[in-house]
């Protein structure tokens, strides 16, 4: 993971501050982590439109991955909300 995410910064997203019964962590809920990675393009990769990811998932409808649009552009970004607002709810359950 911190090799796709640039450091070891991700476990502070990822993971609580309470720990289990086992005194691990806690993971976040996905969404949370999707959404650091969202503000790291804005913030530290320099996009200035990123909308929020579109949930890719299975045949039971549980999310897989998050697709990810990043661009320089505001049109560019209309354009990809528009697209990605016709599948968001796809496959939800």
């Amino acid at each position: 993971m911190a090799e796709f995410w640039g450091d070891d910064s991700w476990r502070q997203i990822a993971y609580t501050t309470k720990r289990d019964l086992f005194g691990h962590l806690d993971k976040e809920e996905n969404e949370v982590v999707a959404e650091g990675f969202r503000q790291r393009l804005l913030r530290l990769a320099g996009f200035k439109h990123v909308p929020e990811p579109l949930p890719m998932r299975n045949t039971k409808g549980a999310t897989v991955y998050y697709l990810f649009f990043a661009s320089q552009t505001p049109t560019a970004e209309n354009i990809v909300i528009d697209i990605f607002n016709k599948y968001r709810r796809r496959g939800a359950k």
